[in-house]
């Protein structure tokens, strides 16, 4: 699928940008099922949010158990300050996960087939194992921001084998909060680990390594339809989402079943539900 090229400049650059990936009726179809996931999402006294700051100290027995289930997660700025959504439910979401490419049909079909496994194995996955997916929404005026991160963080493996597989269901621009990456930022040492010990959460401090300022990091603005593929250990960030239109996207999370996968990560499996490629 790749030429020798574009996968030379993956490893130089660690992220591709294939436009044109997916179809607008493959899209038509995820997006059509993630508004009925939520329309079904009975919040009850549930107000999980997602968030990437203070992570350990706001993940709760919601957000764990997701690892194997579809949930849905609040945006930091839904509430008011007496509890009450200040805007509709389908406007109050941040995402959906994490288990949808493997219990909802309609995902499992967007996020599967051979071209995709074909993708993965070029770019070095010579056993791919899918772990997590988000359906992620960056609502409209308050969609939060995704601070300065690697994705190694959270899917520690030895070697370092994860790599996103991250779709724009809408067109990504500089207003609505599209990815910024650190172009060869690949190359940097991991700098966090999130490390679960039983029921609890901790983010534990590796390197120092600044993250990149303005000098290092440029912008990925991609129309509805392109597939942006990173590795683990590229530092990547979007901004807070304050214009009127929303900025959906879905991304996928993929290891190397030949590396070992930490049992410190956050996000495990039993057998209940069996790890599965692209396949």
């Amino acid at each position: 699928m790749l030429d020798r090229q574009r996968i030379q400049d993956y490893r130089e650059r660690g992220y591709l940008v294939l436009e044109g990936f997916k179809s607008a009726a493959e899209i038509a179809a995820v997006r059509d099922r993630a508004l009925a996931i939520v329309e079904a999402f009975d919040p009850g006294n549930q107000r999980s949010i997602f968030t990437t700051r203070e992570q350990a100290r706001v993940t709760d027995a919601y957000f764990l158990a997701s690892a194997e289930r579809v949930s849905c997660f609040f945006e930091e700025e839904a509430f008011a300050a007496d509890g009450s959504l200040r805007q509709a439910k389908a406007l109050s979401i941040n995402k959906i996960g994490h288990a949808l490419h493997d219990l909802d049909p309609v995902f499992d079909r967007f996020s599967r087939g051979p071209q995709l496994d074909a993708l993965a194995r070029e770019l070095g996955l010579a056993e791919p194992l899918l772990w997590q997916s988000m359906y992620i929404f960056k609502q409209p005026c308050i969609g939060g921001e995704v601070g300065w991160h690697q994705d190694a963080t959270f899917f520690h493996t030895d070697p370092v084998s994860v790599t996103t597989f991250w779709f724009a269901l809408e067109d990504a621009t500089l207003d609505n909060g599209c990815l910024w990456v650190e172009p060869g930022g690949h190359r940097s040492p991991l700098r966090q680990l999130f490390v679960r010990e039983g029921d609890s959460v901790r983010m534990q401090r590796l390197d120092e390594t600044p993250w990149p300022g303005a000098d290092r990091a440029i912008p990925l603005p991609v129309p509805a339809g392109t597939l942006v593929c990173f590795h683990g250990l590229l530092p990547h960030y979007s901004a807070p989402n304050r214009s009127p239109v929303s900025r959906h996207a879905y991304s996928l999370h993929a290891t190397d079943g030949r590396a070992a996968y930490a049992a410190s990560n956050w996000l495990q499996r039993d057998d209940s539900l069996p790890l599965r490629g692209f396949r």
